[in-house]
């Protein structure tokens, strides 16, 4: 059997494999990006690959035979047989790789969490603090496979029993003087959509506006801070 030798710094490898019967079929990928084109993101075959060859153990650099390959794949060209694997086999990521893809998905689950929900009783964001101890008592999973955003409702159902909590959609109407009024797509920007605006006789503006409820607070700061507490607010819905 064909063999391969990789360098120690090599011996961690992102793999995905495939088998069939008593074969097995490995490739060595990068793992973003090999995520990625399992999620149908723009990304290339050859992108994917950290070597185009195809293994029957990786780690011990053992090259696949290409009888295998033509009685499985019916070819042996290597880069349509890396396809068939990388889409119909599984990605093992090691150790390092999973911890960090993990935590960068909790961490954006956390930020949509924070953005979007509010205590129901007080219709008040939790404070960010809160949210991550509640993460921690609840003893919440986060997948390696799935997509934050694809996780979010599975979350708050794991973070209800001790956090009370809800998405809210915040319909704000304000007025901003004229003297600030210049600077109102700067005020919002980031925090909120602009339903609706109208300039007023004397010069201010005054506009109707829709925010993620996790925002609202925030948005107050800004808002009175840019303003020197000289603009009004009035909650008009909250959904």
């Amino acid at each position: 059997m064909p063999r391969l030798t990789f360098d120690k710094e090599r011996v961690s490898l992102n793999i995905a494999r495939l088998r069939k019967g008593s074969h097995c079929f490995e490739v060595v990928v990068d793992p973003d990006l090999a995520m990625a084109y399992r999620q149908n993101q723009p990304v290339g075959v050859k992108d994917v690959l950290m070597d185009q060859k195809i293994f029957s153990d990786a780690k011990k650099g053992m090259l696949a035979s290409e009888s295998a390959m033509k009685q499985i794949f019916n070819t042996s060209e290597q880069l349509k047989v890396a396809e068939t694997i990388l889409k119909k086999g599984d990605v093992h990521l090691t150790a390092e790789h999973k911890a960090r893809l993990i935590e960068e998905k909790r961490k954006r689950i956390i930020d949509i969490i924070h953005m979007n929900g509010v205590d129901p009783r007080t219709h008040l964001p939790h404070p960010l603090s809160r949210l991550k101890n509640a993460f921690d008592e609840a003893r919440v999973r986060i997948s390696q496979y799935k997509g934050a955003e694809d996780q979010v409702q599975d979350v708050l159902k794991a973070l209800r029993p001790v956090l009370p909590i809800k998405f809210e959609v915040k319909r704000v109407e304000i007025r901003v003087p004229a003297k600030y009024a210049g600077m109102f797509h700067l005020l919002v920007k980031g925090f909120a959509t602009v339903l609706k605006k109208e300039w007023q006789d004397d010069g201010s503006l005054r506009a109707v506006i829709e925010l993620p409820g996790g925002l609202e607070t925030d948005f107050y700061e800004r808002l009175n801070s840019s303003t020197h507490g000289s603009a009004e607010t009035k909650v008009l819905t909250a959904v």
